[in-house]
C-alpha cells in the first residue's frame, strides 16, 4: 500500500479494490444504446410487426418507446455519477510517461477525456430533456415518438462514445491508471 495525503492507497492506486468508474461507464453505455436502439426499433415497428408476430413476442409500439424513454432518463442520471468517479479517481491517477497510439501524452489524454465526460453528460441531459419534450408534449398524440433529427443526434453521439472511450482504453492499458499490475510493476521496481 502507498500513501497519497493521507489516504490509504491499494495496488491499483485507489483506496478501494476496484476502480469504480469504469463499471459505471458501462452501464451508461449499455443505457444510452439500448434506449436509442430501442426507439429505433419504435420508429420502424411498422415493419417488424409481421416479425413480432411471427415470433409470438407480444409487442406494442408504445412499450418499445417506453423501453427508450426509461432508459435514456436512467443514462442520463447514472452520468453524472460517472462522471463524478471519473473525475476522483483521475485525481489519485498517475499515468505512465509514454505517449499514446494517438501521439498524446497521459496528462493530455486524461484532459481530454475529462473535457469529453463533461461534454458526453452535457449531450445526454440534454438527449434526455429532448426525448421528454417530444415524449410529453410534441408527439404525445403521434404513434411514432421520436423525430429523425433526434436518432441521427443519438447515432452521432455513439461516435463520440466510441471516441471517448478509447482514451479511456488508452488511460488504463497505455499509461497504466489505476491497473494493478503496473503499479505492482512500478512498485517493485529500482529506483
Amino acid at each position: 500500500m502507498n500513501q497519497l495525503q493521507g489516504l490509504s492507497l491499494g495496488d491499483n492506486g485507489l483506496p478501494y479494490s476496484i476502480p469504480i468508474h469504469p463499471n459505471l461507464v458501462h452501464l451508461t453505455l449499455g443505457l444510452f444504446i439500448i434506449a436509442i436502439a430501442f426507439d429505433i426499433v419504435g420508429v420502424f415497428y411498422t415493419f417488424e410487426k409481421p416479425i413480432f408476430k411471427y415470433l409470438a413476442i407480444p409487442v406494442t409500439r408504445s412499450s418499445l418507446f417506453d423501453v427508450g424513454w426509461y432508459n435514456m432518463l436512467a443514462s442520463s442520471i447514472i452520468t453524472f455519477f460517472t462522471v463524478a468517479t471519473g473525475f476522483y479517481e483521475m485525481l489519485l491517477a498517475r499515468p505512465l510517461d509514454v505517449k499514446s497510439d494517438w501521439g498524446l501524452g497521459g496528462t493530455e489524454t486524461m484532459l481530454w477525456h475529462g473535457v469529453g465526460g463533461v461534454v458526453l453528460l452535457f449531450l445526454m441531459v440534454a438527449m434526455t430533456v429532448w426525448r421528454g419534450f417530444q415524449r410529453f408534449l410534441w408527439r404525445r398524440e403521434n404513434s411514432r415518438q421520436v423525430q429523425w433529427s433526434y436518432l441521427l443526434v443519438g447515432l452521432f453521439i455513439f461516435f463520440l462514445l466510441y471516441l471517448h472511450g478509447t482514451l479511456g482504453a488508452h488511460l488504463g492499458g497505455e499509461f497504466g491508471v489505476h491497473n494493478t499490475v503496473i503499479h505492482q510493476i512500478q512498485e517493485s521496481a529500482p529506483g
